[in-house]
C-alpha cells in the first residue's frame, strides 16, 4: 500500500491518502465477521426498505409517526451504506487506504446522518408526547405541511451546519502520520492527524452538540416525562398498556441511540477504550440500522398487518 504524498516548497509533506487498520484479527475470523457484517447489512437494507415501501402503499400508516419512521429508515439506509463496502473490504484485504478528500466526506456522511437520526428521534418524541398527552390537539397539530416543514429542518439544519465543518477540516493541512486505527473515517482520528491548529474545529463540534445532541436528548427527556406521567393517570390496565405499547418502540430506539453514543464519544483515550470506542460504533453503525426496523415492525400491529396484506 503506497503512501501518498504532497510535497511543498518548505520541505514539509502533506499526506493526500489516509491508512485504516480495522480490526486486527486472524484472516479466518475475518473472513467470518466479514460474512456475518455482509449478511447484517444485506437485512438492514431489506427491513428499512420494507419498512419505506409498506408505508407508501399502506393507506393506515399514512399517519405523521409513520412517515417520521421512513425517514429514520431512510436515514440508516444512508448510515450504513456510508460505512460497509469499505469496512467489509477491509475485512477481506486487513486494511485499506482511501483519498483524503474521500475520507472527509464519508465524515460528513456519517456526522449528517448521525445529527439527522438525532433531530428525527426528536421530532418523533414530539410527536408521542402529541398524541398521547394531547389526543384533541393532535391531527390539528401534526398536519401534512407542519410534518413536511419539521423534516425539512431536521434534514437542513443537519447538513448545512456539517457541511461547514467539513469545509473547515478540508482546509486543514495534513502532515502525518496517515494511519487510522479504525474501520471508518472517525472525526477525532482524522483531526489527530493534523498539523494545523484544530482548537476552533474542536470548538465548533462541542457547540454543534449543543443543539444536535444535548438539546435533543433534554426535549426527549421532557417529553416522555409527560408521556409516563400521563399514562400512569389513565384509570385502566388496557388503556395503560395500550398507551406503552405505542411509544415503547421508539423509546427503546432512543436509549441504543444514545447509550451507544456515550461509550463511542466519552470514553477516555487509551488502548483498551480504543476497542471499545470500534466495537461500540460498529454496533452503531451496523447493528442500530438492523435493529430499528425490527422493534418497530416485531412491537407494531400496523406495520404487521400491512406486511401480512403485502404479502397477499
Amino acid at each position: 500500500m503506497n503512501l501518498v504524498l504532497l510535497t511543498l516548497k518548505n520541505n514539509k509533506t502533506f499526506i493526500t491518502e489516509v491508512i485504516f487498520l480495522g480490526f486486527q484479527t486472524s484472516k479466518e475470523i475475518s473472513i467470518f465477521v466479514f460474512l456475518l457484517l455482509l449478511t447484517v447489512y444485506l437485512l438492514t437494507l431489506f427491513g428499512n426498505l420494507l419498512i419505506i415501501l409498506l408505508v407508501y402503499n399502506s393507506n393506515s400508516l399514512h399517519t405523521p409517526m409513520y412517515f417520521f419512521l421512513t425517514q429514520l429508515s431512510l436515514s440508516d439506509i444512508m448510515l450504513t451504506t456510508d460505512i460497509a463496502p469499505n469496512l467489509l473490504y477491509i475485512l477481506l484485504h486487513k486494511g485499506t487506504s482511501m483519498p483524503l478528500t474521500n475520507c472527509i466526506l464519508q465524515q460528513f456522511i456519517f456526522v449528517v446522518m448521525e445529527c439527522s437520526e438525532c433531530l428525527l428521534l426528536t421530532v418523533m418524541s414530539y410527536d408521542r408526547y402529541l398524541a398521547i398527552c394531547k389526543p384533541l390537539q393532535y391531527m390539528s397539530i401534526m398536519n401534512n405541511l407542519f410534518c413536511m416543514h419539521l423534516i425539512i429542518i431536521s434534514w437542513s439544519l443537519s447538513i448545512c451546519c456539517m457541511m461547514v465543518g467539513a469545509i473547515t477540516i478540508a482546509c486543514l493541512n495534513f502532515c502525518g502520520p496517515n494511519i487510522i486505527d479504525h474501520f471508518f473515517c472517525d472525526y477525532l482520528q482524522l483531526l489527530s492527524l493534523s498539523c494545523s491548529d484544530t482548537f476552533w474545529i474542536l470548538l465548533e463540534m462541542i457547540l454543534n452538540s449543543i443543539p444536535f445532541l444535548f438539546l435533543p436528548f433534554l426535549i426527549v427527556i421532557i417529553s416522555y416525562s409527560y408521556v409516563i406521567f400521563t399514562i400512569l393517570k389513565i384509570p385502566s390496565n388496557a388503556g395503560k398498556q395500550k398507551a406503552f405499547s405505542t411509544c415503547s418502540s421508539h423509546l427503546m430506539v432512543v436509549c441504543i441511540f444514545y447509550v451507544t453514543l456515550i461509550v463511542i464519544y466519552d470514553l477516555p483515550a487509551n488502548e483498551q477504550s480504543l476497542t471499545i470506542r470500534k466495537l461500540a460504533s460498529l454496533f452503531y453503525t451496523m447493528g442500530t440500522p438492523l435493529i430499528n426496523p425490527i422493534i418497530y415492525s416485531l412491537r407494531n400491529r400496523d406495520i404487521k398487518f400491512a406486511f401480512a396484506k403485502l404479502k397477499k
